[in-house]
This record gives structure tokens, C-alpha cells and sequence, in this order.
């Protein structure tokens, strides 16, 4: 005799549904009906491994799934332990009374949870957000047990009564509602089943109806995919036969993915493949980290490097969570740190708090320590490749150098354990760690260096980091210079090349805050860009006479160039440098360079720096070992005042690009100095 009744509901389990509803992607419930598939058959593995059932010979767990467009229907089908009339009361009638966690209190003694998938009863209801009507037809492994078939229409009114299903397990029939019939596309079901089961640890086969999936074909256009129904005799002579057949369901997880074997288990081919087939990426990725832990959580994962031809700001990776295989969500923030979200990757975590929909996590503690294993295991990686393969690790920087200053901007720990291991490469090319940086190697006066045409340039000694006196512990602040644009700056480069100076080269955006960061954490250490100032290791050493020669034409020349500029408050110097075919440079001091680029940034151009406490402007230097400057010094005739401009567009050429007006007036200056060349020529 039918049973009718209401179905019972938890109020205090059923509130989180009702105040956010199930779930925000409709797709899900094929994910939820499967996943309550694959619980039944692990359940049911392992009530047989304890002794209390023994599996049919041959056993083996499946789930199918069968999509009919012209019943508009879908089905599930396990065969893992099934339910009595009793347990579907229990665990069907009652929303929110979890299956798997009854399960796995009556045998906590002897069941390993883990294996378990479900968390909260509710995946069943999922059901219920695209079908109008739901049917369940299940038998029960248990002795004796009767099958029983229930049927809902959404309300909650229910029917169940005894059935004639013979074999252990569960169907469970949707009826679809019309507006999403696609779901009952075979297409549609592919793509939505690989996107959330494609690793689930039971085979699962998709398949359509048999009036809706037989077909005749030709006797020679049979696969082996192709199940034949009947064959069907040609009618004339000469002509092939012709089959009805039924394409075999398709298989479409991988049940033993590639992160859960050991590390020593999977070759190089093994992970680009996995790789290429997870996220469809054509290039192969720099390296891999495979994570492995069993205490005191549960996790494993493989996080990919992949290789990037661009700024960081544009990268875009993808971390893809999984729960036992189960496909949960992409990039969940409180589990990956920040910065590895520019990474690809999987990560599967078991013990993972998950809420309802089990698309959100929980942020406690717990969730914080998996966050900072992943970053430990990261900086392991990297530091240790570092050291002990440093060819590969100096191939690889240009591409992963933006994932770790990042990192170290994000996460002060995994800076702790990067700052060594960062690489800065040198105007040779060479890439030097920071301690490698700040081992300052003098320049030996007796080796000097050699100037532009072969003449030889003046050098001293020069150690930045010596103390200020014998005895003394109070050291000098150490300076690495660094170069942002080497064709920009090349005039720079030359000089330092020439007085046997090095510096690094910081080019990317996230160079500048990187090092304002070095330097607040490593007191001492400070970066300058090569054309900031002008060190005393690129000038002539000068008497004090000569410094105040220096500084009375500095006078003459500053009125002179302030009236060609028509500038005021001009800042000029004039200073003895080694490299004598220089005229004209300007410097801008690193304070004032970073503010302006600060306020740049905070779209603020324009703003005075001395809101700030800071000099503003820059520093016009002038040569005076150079013969132009020195002609200037001896003459006041009008083409004083064109060399003038002309010196300070050179300078301001070796570190930006002039404005269009001023390069118009650039290009006009030269041609008049050139026709002036030819014309005293003649």
C-alpha cells in the first residue's frame, strides 16, 4: 500500500538555505546527485572491507548518468548501498538530516571519513531547483530489504510504496522543468559533469536514452565504442548489411588523478600533461610544486608556474579547489594565499570547512594554517632551487620574478624566507642574490678605467659599506643603484661602466614598491636610481681652490641658463667629471622621483612635493672638464644662450622623453647649429 505524508523539516538545520538560498549555480545539482552516488558506493566498500557485506564477484562501483530530451528527463544510477523505506523516512523525508554523518557516527570506530563527501543532507534538494517533479527508486544491501520507490513534486507532499527495482542501489529520475531543458542535453551534460566531476574516485558514464541513442549505420562504420542491437539484412544483392546499434556510455573522470600519487610516482610527462588537459594551456609551464601532506591536515595539489610574457598586473591564473576529489570552486582566497593566485594549480583538501553550498569556506584558524603550509611549501621550492640549481632557477626569474615580489609584498613570512633568494640582474647580465649585491668590491686605484675613445679614465678606491673609522661599529648606509629603462639611461650606464661601477636593472612595475619595501624592512640598505646624484667615484678629485673656482662659474652659468630657459630657482652645479665627452646632465634625488611617482599613481600630477617635505625640481650638472662648457665659461656671445638650451634638452633626453613642443624646439636648435657649423666652415 502507497505511503503519503509531509515531509519533515529541521528548522534550525533548514535556516541557512532559506536565508541564502541552496545554491547560486544551478548547474551544481549534477555535481550533488553524483556526489551523493560515489558516498553510497564508498559506504558500501567499506561496510564489505569491515566484514557486514560481501560484494557481488566483479564488483564494481559506477555511476551512470542518462539524459532523454524527448521525456525531458535525467537520470542518476549507483549501485552502492542503496536505502530501505526506513532510511528514506530518515534521510529523504527529514531535509538536512546528513546521510554521511549518521554514517559515520554509527561506525566512527571503523570508517575512515575522509572517503566520505557528504556533509549537510542537503545535495539531494539540489534536485528540486531545476525539476518539477523528482523520482527515487532504491534497494537497499541489506538482507530482506525491500525496494522502495518515492516521488516528490516539489512541495512537501511526498508518495513512496514498494517497487520492483532488483538490483542494489539507487535511480533517482528528474523531470525536468521547460525553461532548462538544456541540462538534459547530451552535450550540455558532458560539459557540466567534466567540470565538476571530472576526478571523482568512481567511473562515471554518460549516456543517452535508448530511443533517443540507436541509430542504423553500415556494417563497416562500426566502432568499437558501438553496441549492436540488431542487424539488418541488405535487401539487395551487393549491398552492405546494415546494424542498429547503441553507442556505449561514455566514460568521463579520471578517477586516480595525478595529485593523488606520490611525487615519485609521476614523471615530467605525467604533470605537462595533467597540465595541458586541466587548463587547456598550449605553452608548458616553467615548474611545478606537487603538495603532499598527510598531518595535521589532509592535503595534496600540484601548483604550476606558468610561463607569462607580461606585467604582473595582467596575469590571470586559476587555483582549482577540490573536497575528495569533488570540484568545489575556483580561486577560494582564504585557502590560496593572494599571490599564488596568479599561479595554476589544484588543491584538495579533505578537511576543508565548507558551508552549505560548499562554494564558500569558513575563515578560522584552520583555514589560515592550510593558507601558510601552501606558502611555506612554495618558498621551500623556490629557495631550495635556488640553491641547489641555480642555472635553471636564473632561466626561470624573468618569468616567476613578478609571482614572488608579490608574494613578498602580500605575505611578510614568505618574505622572511625569500629575501635572499631574490635575483637582481647587473648591468653584465649576471644575476646576484641581495647579500651578493651588498658585497661592495673596491675599485683598485692602480686600475683605472678606460674612457669612451681608449683614454684612460681616473679611479680610486671606493668601499660604501667601510666604517667611518677603524674601531668604529657605526657602518654606512649600502647603496645599490639600479638602472629602469637601459636605452633611456644608457649615458648613466656608460659612466658607471667606465668608473668600474655596477648596478641592477629594475624594470617591472612592481619593482619600485618592492624595493621600498626591501629597504623598510632591512634598515641600512637603501636603492638609487644611477641618475639620482652624482658620486664622488665619477668626479675628479679637486682642491679646495679649485671648488671655489667651481663655484663662482657655477654662478655665471646658472643667470646664463636661467635667462635662455626663461626658468626660475634653477638648480646648477658644476662639477669635474672623469668621463670628459659628458657636457650636461640632470639628476632628481630618489626621494623626489618616488613621491612624484607616488602621486602620480594616486593621480595627483602637478602636486608640489613640498606639501610633502620634500625638494622638488632637479639638478642641472655641468661638466667643466668638457671643452663646450668650458668655451661658455670664457665667451658671452648670443650662441651662448643656444648652447644652453641645447645642453639642458641633452641632459633632460638621457632621462625621459622631451614633450612634443620642446622636441619640435630640439630638432629646430640643432638645425640652426648645424647650418652654423657649415656656414663657419666655408
Amino acid at each position: 500500500m502507497a505511503k503519503h505524508g509531509s515531509l519533515s523539516i529541521n528548522s534550525e538545520n533548514i535556516f541557512p538555505i532559506i536565508k541564502k538560498w541552496l545554491y547560486s549555480d544551478h548547474d551544481i545539482f549534477y555535481r550533488e546527485l553524483i556526489s551523493n552516488g560515489c558516498d553510497a558506493i564508498t559506504k558500501l566498500k567499506k561496510l564489505a572491507m569491515m566484514g557486514e557485506y560481501e560484494l557481488p564477484a566483479g564488483y564494481k562501483g559506477r555511476i551512470d548518468v542518462v539524459v532523454n530530451s524527448t521525456d525531458k528527463t535525467l537520470t542518476f544510477i549507483d549501485n552502492g548501498l542503496g536505502m530501505t523505506g526506513g532510511e528514506v523516512e530518515e534521510y529523504i523525508n527529514q531535509i538536512a538530516f546528513s546521510g554521511a554523518t549518521d554514517f559515520i557516527s554509527k561506525y566512527k570506530d571503523k570508517a575512515n571519513e575522509d572517503q566520505i563527501i557528504g556533509h549537510f543532507g542537503l545535495g539531494f534538494y539540489s534536485a528540486f531547483m531545476v525539476a518539477k517533479e523528482v523520482h527515487i527508486d532504491t534497494l537497499s544491501y541489506k538482507p530482506g530489504a525491500k525496494a522502495v520507490h518515492w516521488e516528490c513534486d516539489g512541495g512537501t507532499e511526498y508518495s513512496m510504496e514498494e517497487c520492483e527495482k532488483a538490483e542494489v542501489g539507487t535511480k533517482i529520475t528528474l523531470f525536468l522543468n521547460d525553461d532548462v531543458l538544456e541540462f538534459c542535453n547530451k552535450y550540455k551534460a558532458r560539459e557540466v559533469i567534466k567540470k565538476y566531476c571530472s576526478f571523482m574516485p568512481t567511473e562515471i558514464y554518460l549516456s543517452e536514452a535508448p530511443d533517443k541513442g540507436t541509430e542504423t549505420i553500415k556494417a563497416s562504420e562500426k566502432l568499437d565504442s558501438d553496441v549492436v542491437i540488431e542487424e539488418i539484412k541488405a535487401d539487395k544483392e551487393g549491398e552492405e548489411a546494415k546494424l542498429k546499434i547503441e553507442k556505449r556510455p561514455e566514460l568521463l573522470n579520471e578517477t586516480n588523478p595525478l595529485w593523488t600519487k606520490h611525487p615519485n610516482e609521476c614523471t615530467d610527462e605525467d604533470y605537462k600533461k595533467f597540465y595541458r588537459e586541466v587548463f587547456n594551456d598550449y605553452k608548458e609551464p616553467l615548474f611545478w610544486i606537487h603538495l603532499n601532506m598527510d598531518y595535521p591536515f589532509n592535503l595534496k595539489g600540484i601548483l604550476y608556474f606558468p610561463k607569462i610574457n607580461m606585467e604582473y598586473e595582467s596575469i590571470e591564473g586559476t587555483i582549482k579547489l577540490y573536497n575528495n576529489q569533488v570540484f568545489i570552486a575556483d580561486n577560494i582566497k582564504e585557502v590560496i594565499p593572494e599571490f599564488l593566485m596568479l599561479l595554476k594549480g589544484v588543491i584538495d583538501c579533505p578537511d576543508l570547512p565548507l558551508n552549505v553550498s560548499r562554494s564558500a569556506l569558513q575563515n578560522d584558524g584552520f583555514v589560515t594554517k592550510i593558507s601558510e603550509y601552501i606558502t611555506k611549501k612554495v618558498a621551500d621550492k623556490l629557495s631550495g632551487m635556488c640553491k641547489t640549481d641555480k642555472e635553471n632557477y636564473e632561466k626561470y626569474w624573468e618569468d616567476i620574478s613578478p609571482f614572488i615580489k608579490y608574494g613578498c609584498l602580500k605575505d611578510d613570512k614568505f618574505c622572511e624566507k625569500m629575501t635572499d633568494y631574490i635575483l637582481f640582474k647587473n648591468l653584465d647580465g649576471k644575476y646576484m642574490t641581495l647579500p651578493e649585491c651588498l658585497e661592495v668590491k673596491p675599485i683598485d686605484v692602480e686600475e683605472n678605467a678606460t674612457g669612451e675613445n681608449g683614454e684612460k679614465v681616473e679611479a680610486e678606491v671606493v668601499d660604501e659599506a667601510s666604517t667611518e673609522g677603524e674601531g668604529s661599529e657605526e657602518k654606512k648606509d649600502k647603496t645599490i643603484y639600479y638602472v629602469t629603462d637601459e636605452q633611456q639611461q644608457s649615458q648613466y650606464i656608460n659612466m658607471f661602466k667606465q668608473a668600474k661601477m655596477d648596478a641592477v636593472v629594475l624594470k617591472h612595475n612592481i619593482d619600485q614598491p618592492f624595493i621600498s619595501q626591501l629597504e623598510a624592512k632591512n634598515p641600512g640598505i637603501k636603492f638609487s636610481r644611477i641618475d639620482a646624484d652624482i658620486t664622488d667615484t665619477l668626479k675628479s678629485k679637486t682642491s679646495k681652490k679649485a671648488q671655489e673656482e667651481l663655484d663662482a662659474e657655477a654662478k655665471d652659468l646658472k643667470t646664463i641658463f636661467e635667462k635662455a630657459l626663461k626658468l626660475k630657482d634653477l638648480k646648477l652645479t658644476v662639477e669635474k667629471l672623469k668621463n670628459k665627452k659628458i657636457a650636461s646632465m640632470i639628476t632628481l634625488s630618489e626621494e623626489s622621483r618616488r613621491l612624484q611617482d607616488m602621486m602620480k599613481m594616486y593621480s595627483m600630477p602637478g602636486m608640489d612635493p613640498k606639501m610633502f617635505g620634500a625638494e622638488t625640481g632637479e639638478t642641472l650638472i655641468l661638466n667643466a672638464n668638457h671643452p663646450l662648457v668650458e668655451y661658455m665659461v670664457a665667451h658671452k656671445d648670443e650662441d651662448v644662450s643656444l648652447f644652453a638650451e641645447q645642453l639642458y634638452d641633452l641632459a633632460k633626453l638621457q632621462q625621459a622623453p622631451l614633450s612634443p613642443e620642446d622636441m619640435t624646439k630640439f630638432v629646430q636648435r640643432s638645425n640652426d647649429i648645424l647650418l652654423k657649423l657649415a656656414e663657419a666652415g666655408k
